[in-house]
């Protein structure tokens, strides 16, 4: 038999290992379940039949599946939180209609007519409801739920009112409004009330995009002559600018999952290119430069890699690219567009 100090010891491992599990699983966040970037999927737009419509295909490279096979446009991509389910527009007669489908390309359904075809959209954190702004000669916020219902207009004011941007706990939208004559950055909750003017400036500020921690929101500005990138706070206090002179475009910039860092399209002329901020320092790098056009980037969700699409070939292709601009890899060789990064 055993010393009795030794049965003890055994005794109180047994303890140790049976209680400290349910300690760390009462109360504690599931961590989610994250793919690398190779085996995420990204889906895009492509006019690989003569018409465009949705397609996804692998992170790593390989062949496609075309979820859509309508005569019309279908492009703009935007996967749910949880990946199930995809939204997209949809070109018609009247104009883009905001639409929905499974993940497989099963299940399609149109959710809004007359939206504004290249403005943002955005899931909320949870996946139950679509922000988007419509489209015509007053542009106003709504917000439905993927399968169509529950639809509700957050905006009112007689000036346009655009991309907008869920925080990060749900609670509340930023979005850029001309409601007071030139466009400044609001915030608002969920249910369109409670807006707070956050830029008060004679210059544009637009282009709103939460940090992952909520802490601030970034845009675009105006007010010292060239388009660059600042942050604020969400009460409007807390104004710092990040970039100088970046020429960045009216594309709303990306933060990293992580929030150390802003991808952002700059414009010398015609030629767009990508570039990273790096928020503690300011320090700028170049992720995509060539002649032609390099846009529409999406972070891969662990903020290793991006997927981008590039003209540098002859056509508009999609690459993905390292954060730190290495290992550039190409992905398609016809005309793509809209790359959006799964889990």
């Amino acid at each position: 038999m055993l010393p009795l100090s030794s049965r003890l010891a055994i005794i109180s491992c047994v303890v140790t290992l049976s209680t400290t599990p349910l300690v760390a699983r009462v109360g504690a966040p599931r961590a989610s379940v994250r793919r690398s970037p190779q085996t995420a999927r990204i889906a895009f737009a492509a006019q690989r039949d003569g018409d465009w419509n949705i397609y996804v295909m692998s992170a790593g490279g390989g062949a496609a599946t075309r979820l859509t096979s309508r005569p019309e446009q279908e492009r703009f991509p935007m996967w749910s939180p949880d990946d199930r389910t995809i939204a997209y527009g949809v070109q018609t007669d009247h104009g883009w209609e905001l639409w929905a489908m499974a993940a497989d390309g099963t299940g399609p359904r149109r959710l809004f007519d007359h939206i504004a075809a290249k403005a943002h959209r955005q899931w909320s954190p949870d996946g139950a409801r679509i922000v988007f702004g419509s489209a015509g000669d007053d542009p106003e916020l709504y917000t439905v739920r993927a399968d169509g219902s529950d639809l509700r207009r957050l905006t009112t004011s007689p000036g346009e009112d655009r991309d907008p941007a869920w925080s990060p706990d749900g609670t509340h939208i930023a979005f850029a409004s001309m409601r007071d004559g030139n466009l400044e950055l609001y915030v608002m909750r969920t249910d369109g009330t409670g807006v707070t003017r956050l830029t008060h400036d004679a210059g544009d500020d637009g282009g709103p995009d939460w940090s992952p921690d909520g802490a601030t929101i970034a845009f675009a500005s105006t007010r010292n002559g060239s388009r660059d990138l600042y942050r604020v706070r969400p009460d409007g206090t807390g104004l710092e600018r990040l970039t100088v002179g970046a020429l960045v475009t009216k594309d709303v910039a990306a933060w990293s999952p992580d929030g150390t860092r802003l991808a952002f399209n700059s414009a010398h002329g015609d030629d767009y290119d990508i570039e990273i901020v790096r928020v503690a320092d300011h320090r700028r790098s170049t992720l995509a430069q060539s002649k032609q056009y390099e846009g529409q980037y999406a972070w891969s969700r662990d903020g290793r890699r991006l997927a981008f699409i590039s003209g540098r070939d002859g056509t508009d292709a999609m690459y993905v690219v390292d954060a730190d601009g290495t290992r550039l890899q190409k992905l398609t060789d016809g005309t793509t567009l809209n790359p959006a990064w799964s889990k």
